[in-house]
Order: structure tokens, then sequence, then C-alpha cells
């Protein structure tokens, strides 16, 4: 729990790792080229104080992750988003598996998502059953730029992708977290494309898409798919720390999402262990636009349900007293809102 100002903040943490890429676990010169790719965002996104030395940064140990996150970090309940990777990293870079350890000694701590693999075919969805009833995971982390053999990636609307969404619907795995952003080497750019995104959540309504990493560098695609979708979330891995390095930047990532989907889905996440959540969510309450614009005001209350309150109600945790979803920091529910009439709005916009 953050507090600052009299206002209260449950936090989570809506994507982590717990990673291995250590030299022992690196397979090849893809695994080490991507993990020198992610310390180059670390690195280079990150208030000097945080940035860890590289050997540190490929695997760190559990006491790091529980500090940084829970005592420092104001983390109340981190989702772990697994990222397999088993073409670059013998024991895979960070599976269902590795985070499930924690999730283990820390059940209150963690929401424990798992993974799919369309390509493996009816193999794929034997195992993502097998899954999910062993951890118990409402949730899916999906890369669609992995490579697996001759595939360099794959699309939402492949036939057996298609078959694994009807697989997750009939398990009860609600929450489809896909990675759409920033090219990370050697994974190619046109498999991060987030187009499979629109036709997917219309014919899976009852699905939520989270789009991690917000879609970038395509964020004006984001917001008009976000639009016309209304189950398409946006998770804001890696534009967090541009709030940093470049703020009016950061002002105008927030602000179009949330002129475009409102602040009912969009979701904060550090990426830990890119970003250390601690500056992040110091910063994020701070924040307000440095540019003159025409936005969505960034009130406490947007910061609440951002930080927390949004990820909360996608996976059914319990909040604290007083920092509920219509708290507008003075104990009054605002939940209760006028109806706003479809055709008047944009998003959480009205004009």
């Amino acid at each position: 729990m953050y507090e600052k100002d009299g206002e209260k903040y449950f936090v989570v943490d809506g994507h982590t790792h717990f990673w291995d890429a250590s030299e022992e676990n690196t397979k090849n010169k893809y695994g080490e080229g991507f993990i020198r790719c992610f310390y180059d965002y670390h690195k280079n996104l990150s208030p000097e104080e945080y940035v860890w030395p590289l050997e540190k940064y490929r695997k760190y140990d559990e006491p790091t992750m529980m500090k940084d996150l829970f005592e420092d970090g104001y983390v109340d309940v981190a989702i772990f988003q697994p990222t397999y990777l088993t073409d670059f990293y013998h024991k895979g870079f960070n599976t269902t598996e590795q985070d499930a350890v924690l999730k283990d000694k820390y059940p209150d701590k963690f929401v424990l998502n798992t993974s799919f693999e369309p390509r493996l075919g009816e193999a794929g969805l034997a195992q993502f059953e097998e899954k999910v009833a062993k951890y118990g995971s409402k949730g899916v982390k999906l890369y669609t730029a992995e490579w697996h053999d001759a595939s360099k990636g794959w699309k939402l609307t492949d036939p057996w992708a298609l078959r694994h969404l009807e697989k997750a619907q009939e398990l009860g795995v609600t929450n489809i977290h896909v990675h759409k952003g920033p090219t990370i080497w050697p994974l190619n750019r046109d498999s991060f494309d987030l187009a499979d995104v629109d036709d997917a959540a219309s014919t899976f309504p009852e699905l939520n898409f989270i789009v991690e990493h917000v879609g970038l560098p395509r964020l004006e695609d984001m917001c008009w798919i976000g639009t016309q979708e209304p189950n398409v979330y946006g998770g804001l891995a890696v534009a967090m720390p541009f709030i940093h390095t470049r703020p009016a930047y950061f002002g105008q990532i927030v602000g179009e999402l949330l002129y475009w989907l409102g602040e009912d889905r969009l979701l904060f996440a550090s990426d830990y262990a890119l970003w250390h959540p601690k500056w992040l969510v110091e910063k994020f309450v701070d924040y307000q636009y440095p540019m003159e614009n025409e936005y969505p005001e960034l009130t406490a209350n947007v910061k609440r349900k951002i930080l927390g309150l949004n990820a909360a109600k996608l996976y059914d945790l319990k909040v604290p007293e007083g920092v509920s979803a219509g708290d507008d920091g003075t104990g009054q529910d605002v939940t209760e809102k006028p109806a706003i009439p479809v055709e008047a709005s944009v998003g959480g916009h009205s004009e």
C-alpha cells in the first residue's frame, strides 16, 4: 500500500517475472542478445540509483525480488506473466513452473498466470489444460513473436490459436495478456503487431484482452482498437518508465489512452525486473501533465484505479477498506455516475 497526502493506493503490479538468463541457462546467441536488449531498456530508462550490474540482472534471487516488490516497492499483489523462450534458454526464461515456487511460498502475494503454445496443436491444448488444472491460473501471457522451431511468430487469429482461446474460455481463464510492444532482439517487429487483437476480442467478447506495453510503438492502433472493443485493456509496462526520461511523452501515452479507453481499462505494471516499482509508483502518484493538452484529468481516483483497482477487479482480488473503486479520497463513494449515452462517448471521455 502506498500513502501520500492523505490518499491511499492499493498497488497491483500487473507484469512481473522471476527469470533466469544466467550464462548457464543461456542456450545460444539469441538468448544472450535477448537479455542484453532487456538490460539496455533497464539501464537507459531507469534512474541511475536503480540500475543493476548485468550479472545481477541476468539472475536475481528470491530475497531481492521480495524486498523490491513488497518491502520497498509498495506492491500489494504481483501478477506473474510467464515468458518461456525455450528456443533461447535451456530451462526456459521465465516459466510457470519457475514462478510457481514463489507463488507456493507466498500465496497471498502473487497471482500466477500461465501460457499456451498454439503451434503444438492438440499437444498444446493438453499441456494448457494440465497447467490450468495444476496451478489454477485465471490468466495467460502470450508471446506472439516467440520462436518455435522454424516459426518466428504466430497470430491470435491462427486456427490453432482460436482453438486455444476457446479452451481458455471453457476453463475459465478469462484474462488474456498479449505482448504487443517494442521489438526485443532477435524477435521480429511484425509479430508484435496488434491487429489480430481486434478480431480475437470481437470473436471472444467474454474474454479480457490485456494488450501488454499498450502496443507501443503502435499507440494509435491501440486506441482505435480499444475504443471499438470494450474487452480490450492496456497494460502499462514499458510505458511507465518514460515518466522519468520523457515525461511529456508519457503524458501523451496515458492521456490518449484515458481519452479513448477510459480510466477503467488501464493497468499499472513495472515489468520487474526491467524496472523497480518503487520509483514508478512514487512518480506516477506525483505526476501531472507537463504540457498543455486536452486529455482527461489525472485525479487521485484515476491513479488509484490504474495502480491497482482495475487489476483487482479482473482478478477478483480483495481490496482493503477505504480504497474502493469509488473512493475519491474523502471516503465518499463516487462509483455511481450518470450514464453517458453511447453515441456521446469515446472510451471514458464524453463530449
